[in-house]
């Protein structure tokens, strides 16, 4: 309330159902009817409005407003949307001449059994678990080869008893 002392109020006589309204309205936009009211005659003098234009139809500068963005807009349509267009149109029209021109023959599919299939992948799943088996068994003997160097100053470190012609080979059995 300290807020409001050092202000003088004056009273405007109105309506009681504009009242109302206006209040309900002012609730909505603002925490005082008087900042609400401020509110309002600043979007008008901001805007060149007044309360009974046609919000753009009779006034210049709203029309000049919707003709620079129509402008705009046409602008981009010409120099953008347009020769994009004709681009795109070009190349979809490249592409299905020539797809008319080549004719592939994927030839028949061959059908095959439940079983067939079954047996196919039963295959793969074997040879799959077999190297798995082999590659396991190669990298426990290259562990095997591996001991741990104790220090008496520092880290301790790992060493591999391997000679370089069998490390080399063991990267070249294994593609690494």
């Amino acid at each position: 309330m300290t807020e409001y002392s050092k202000y003088s109020f004056s009273g405007i006589n109105v309506k009681k159902a504009v009242a109302i309204k206006f209040r309900k309205f002012s609730r909505q936009i603002s925490v005082s009817h008087t900042q609400a009211l401020e509110a309002m005659l600043h979007f008008f003098e901001r805007n060149d409005l007044a309360p009974d234009d046609d919000l753009g139809i009779h006034n210049n500068r709203t029309n000049k407003r919707i003709n620079a963005v129509i402008a705009i807009l046409k602008n981009i349509e010409k120099h953008q949307t347009k020769p994009t267009a004709e681009i795109l149109q070009s190349l979809l029209y490249e592409t299905a001449i020539i797809e008319k021109e080549e004719d592939f023959d994927f030839g028949s599919p061959v059908l095959i059994t439940e079983n067939e299939e079954l047996a196919f992948y039963k295959k793969q799943y074997k040879l799959i678990q077999e190297e798995n088996m082999g590659f396991k068994n190669k990298m426990t003997k290259l562990l095997d080869q591996v001991n741990v160097e104790k220090r008496s100053f520092g880290k301790n470190y790992l060493k591999l008893n391997l000679d370089k012609i069998d490390f080399d080979n063991f990267r070249k059995s294994n593609n690494v």
